[in-house]
This record gives C-alpha cells, structure tokens and sequence, in this order.
C-alpha cells in the first residue's frame, strides 16, 4: 500500500497584515467502505477524518471529512499572517496514522 504523502504550498514572504492563499493536498485513497473488493466483501473504511493547521502553536483552521470525500484531499483557504512563524499542518487516519507537515512563512 502507498503511504500518504503530504503538500503545503504556502508562500515564503508576505507583508504584515497580507492575505495569502494557503494550499495543500495529501496522496490518499479515502476508502469509503462501501466498495466491494474482487472477493465480494465490503473492503473497510479507511480515510482522512480530520484536517487541521496551526499558526505559532494557535489552530487557524480544522475541518472534519466525511467519506464521501475524493481521493487525495486538497484545501486552499486564505489567511492573514500577522506576523512571521510556522504552520502546522496535521492530517488524521481512520486508522490512527498521523501526517504531518510544516512550513515558514517571514513577514516583513
């Protein structure tokens, strides 16, 4: 099986105050549970069930998934960076895998 490969794409510079577009995408199958595999058993769930970032240690955005979700999540929302840090970014597993990525950000 793959294993689940995260991506941010945040920008490295912006201005005190600005708003910038934040994306990210995971390599996942999102299972559903409700597909049958070749031997006609239902083949279990198996998907990303939370998606949350941090800004400096403070939570900035966090969503709960549903099955019905595609393959391979992706998130674009925009934010305004007050000053320079880190983002945390964590997506959860059905299965209690837990991926996470960072990325800086400078204000200047």
């Amino acid at each position: 099986m793959a294993t689940s490969k995260p991506r941010v794409k945040v920008p490295k510079k912006a201005k005190a105050g600005e708003v910038i577009t934040i994306k990210t995408l995971i390599s996942h199958t999102m299972e559903s549970g409700q597909r049958k595999g070749k031997d006609g058993k239902p083949i279990p769930r198996k998907i990303i069930n939370t998606f949350t970032c941090e800004f400096n240690g403070q939570k900035v955005f966090e969503t709960n998934l549903e099955p019905a979700i595609s393959a391979n999540p992706y998130f674009e929302f925009n934010m305004k960076v007050p000053e320079s840090g880190t983002f945390v970014f964590t997506w959860v597993d059905d299965d209690g895998s837990v991926y996470t990525k960072e990325a800086e950000i400078a204000v200047e």
